[in-house]
């Protein structure tokens, strides 16, 4: 293992600390290559998202729990659970004396929450022979399961834009029964541009939107037929109201049509209290998902005119921006649809039915892992995602975890996955 210095150099945060980002991990095993074997790059990340208990936290986030056959704590199932599974799935080979069937490469990072900042240049830039010469498939464990019983593989990812609509409207705060009514507030006008974004159909309001969107096959529509997806465990499990009343809907809703999600408003929340502040300026956060043949440079340009036509209707004097802060470089924030043939599927669909005695479901995700994508064009070889946690584990949510079963049958199904490459 050898540690590579991120190309980002270092970040900067409000209060003006300046810390060097995280070094990318990468390694091989075993020392020495048996050239008549495949080469597998395993890939997974350390960091994680935030946490704190006043965040709805029935433990300490950073204190790992078991309690009722699971195990609570922040990056339980994303994504130290799988990275430790596989090193452990690793010890126990050489612990065993049973020779590996692969050589493995690794990747292991500490930026994939805000986005994986600086990965692709270590990727394409720093050390392109690690990636584009000898690796065979790519196997990345950083998703979850369609439900909470039954195993699946993952051909595919929606891509990611993600931006910052800022409305400035004073030079300072103000005190709302002193100015309210008297002027334009920032907040009102981020609110009336975020109600031209989505509706509660979940319907996106932006024109031309949907325009690269690929309409559903015969072929692709009988695929969802056979998932084991039950919409009311879905809602139970995580307490949700959904919008579509059918399984097919709520699966291609999820997988296959892009979504956008509001996600908060900076500069307009306090800790506590009733405060009666207008705030000056708020930066709203949205996103969108996006799928195969959406651009995310050609979404931005669609975005910011829509935020520009829907500011000229407002007519206010406020200074308004919008900024792309992910998304709208080519080949970044792609959607990722990989071709679920060939070995690596194979070798995932035989450990699979070893461990847990049935066969997966082949599923896509909603989700984003933006490196799959940079993977496989670095090593124009396949790319497998091969889940250990379950669709209830809240991962990026309060009380994260990541059930015992799980975790133990998940370290054999990543062990008998190796062994099952051909």
């Amino acid at each position: 293992m050898w540690l590579v210095d991120n190309p980002k150099g270092t970040q900067f945060f409000a209060d003006g600390e300046e810390v060097p980002y995280p070094p990318v991990l990468l390694g091989t095993y075993p020392e020495t290559f048996d050239p008549a074997k495949k080469t597998i790059l395993l890939y997974g990340h350390l960091d994680v998202q935030p946490a704190k208990m006043s965040d709805g936290w029935d433990t300490e986030p950073f204190q790992l729990i078991e309690k009722d056959g699971k195990m609570f704590g922040r990056g339980s199932t994303d994504d130290k659970g799988p990275v430790l599974g596989w090193l452990l799935a690793l010890k126990a080979f050489k612990d065993l004396g049973i020779e590996l069937n692969v050589n493995l490469k690794f990747c292991f990072e500490g930026m994939e929450e805000t986005g994986s900042v600086g990965l692709s240049e270590v990727i394409f830039e720093s050390c392109p022979e690690f990636f584009n010469t000898g690796v065979d498939g790519t196997c990345i464990s950083d998703n979850y399961w369609l439900g909470t019983t039954k195993p699946c593989l993952t051909y595919g990812l929606r891509g990611i834009g993600y931006w910052h609509l800022t409305v400035e409207g004073a030079s300072r705060d103000l005190h709302s029964g002193v100015f309210g009514g008297t002027c334009h507030e920032a907040m009102t006008d981020l609110v009336y541009l975020f109600s031209s974004l989505v509706n509660q159909k979940g319907e996106i309001l932006i024109p031309g939107i949907n325009d690269d969107v690929a309409p559903v096959t015969a072929e692709e529509d009988a695929t969802y037929d056979a998932i084991d997806f039950d919409k009311e465990e879905f809602k139970k499990s995580n307490g949700v109201n959904l919008i579509k009343e059918c399984k097919k809907a709520t699966l291609m809703s999820r997988w296959r049509n892009p979504s956008l999600s509001l996600h908060g408003i900076e500069g307009a929340f306090y800790e506590s209290g009733e405060k009666t502040v207008i705030p000056r300026r708020v930066i709203g956060k949205f996103s969108i998902r996006l799928v195969p043949d959406m651009k995310p440079a050609k979404i931005h340009q669609l975005v910011q005119a829509h935020i520009d036509e829907q500011v000229k209707k407002l007519g206010t004097p406020n200074k308004i921006w919008l900024t792309n802060v992910s998304g709208s470089e080519a080949g970044h924030g792609e959607a990722w649809y990989g071709n679920p043939t060939g070995f690596l599927f194979e070798a995932g669909k035989k450990a699979t039915q070893m461990v847990y005695k049935q066969e997966p479901d082949m599923i896509r995700e909603g989700g984003s892992i933006p490196v799959t994508l940079e993977f496989q064009n670095a090593t124009k070889k396949p790319v497998i995602l091969l889940p250990m946690g379950a669709a209830d584990d809240g991962a990026h949510s309060q009380n994260e975890k990541l059930n015992v079963r799980n975790y133990i049958e998940g370290v054999k199904l990543l062990g008998s996955f190796l062994q099952e490459i051909k």
